[in-house]
């Protein structure tokens, strides 16, 4: 088994984005991860639900959501309903993390709780039994083309070493900074989910670059 590449769209060609998406799709990437960025949380501004609805029947992918927006809980339901597979949520950015878990599960939803760079693995430990799916910063939210922090592989391990314990069942994700050179001690730490951005979508053939990623994520037989 390799590890799961979610090609994130906020570095795709918007002129071309069907395009895009399809290319990423053949070359083995089994999620899409899609940044939604309300220039609050973030300086930056991105997509709405819409996007994600004229996606949805364009492809088979898992459309993996990052609500990088204040107080997510409000626009849970929207997402949902426009074809979101998994929608994640920070815990810096509502009071109310475990009521905005529960309400993506209630909408049939694979949960995802988010933690950036600054942010302990404590901060996170009461909801860990909720989820579906932790994402790691791996560099501050809000811009591409970020260089991977290597402070954040601890947190990766330290979330493996919780789930085993706990016997839970949660995929660990990473953004940011995701590339050839940094993609396998993430793996090695516990991450099996790698959401790339510029490296994938860097015009000098994007489906190499998913194909390579996938192989230095691949367990020795």
């Amino acid at each position: 088994m390799s590890g799961i590449i979610s090609p994130s769209i906020l570095s795709a060609d918007y002129t071309n984005l069907e395009r895009d998406v399809k290319l990423v799709e053949a070359a083995g990437a089994e999620y899409l991860h899609i940044d939604v960025m309300d220039g609050q949380f973030v300086p930056a501004i991105s997509y709405g639900p819409n996007w994600v609805k004229q996606l949805r029947p364009e492809t088979d992918l898992v459309l993996d959501v990052h609500l990088m927006v204040q107080n997510p809980e409000r626009f849970v339901d929207a997402f949902a309903d426009a074809g979101s597979d998994i929608i994640g949520v920070h815990v810096e950015a509502t009071p109310h993390i475990h009521r905005a878990l529960q309400m993506i599960k209630q909408k049939g939803v694979k949960a995802e709780v988010v933690i950036n760079p600054g942010t302990p693995v404590s901060a996170i430990e009461s909801v860990l039994h909720m989820v579906d799916q932790v994402l790691v910063m791996t560099v501050n939210p809000g811009f591409g083309g970020q260089k991977f922090l290597p402070e954040t592989l601890e947190k990766i391990e330290q979330l493996k070493t919780f789930k085993e314990e706990k016997e839970l069942n949660f995929d660990i994700e990473i953004d940011g900074g995701v590339n050839d050179k940094t993609i396998a001690a993430a793996y090695e730490a516990g991450a099996n989910v790698f959401v790339a951005g510029s490296y994938v979508y860097d015009k000098v053939d994007p489906a190499a670059k998913i194909k390579l990623l996938k192989a230095l994520t691949k367990d020795a037989d």
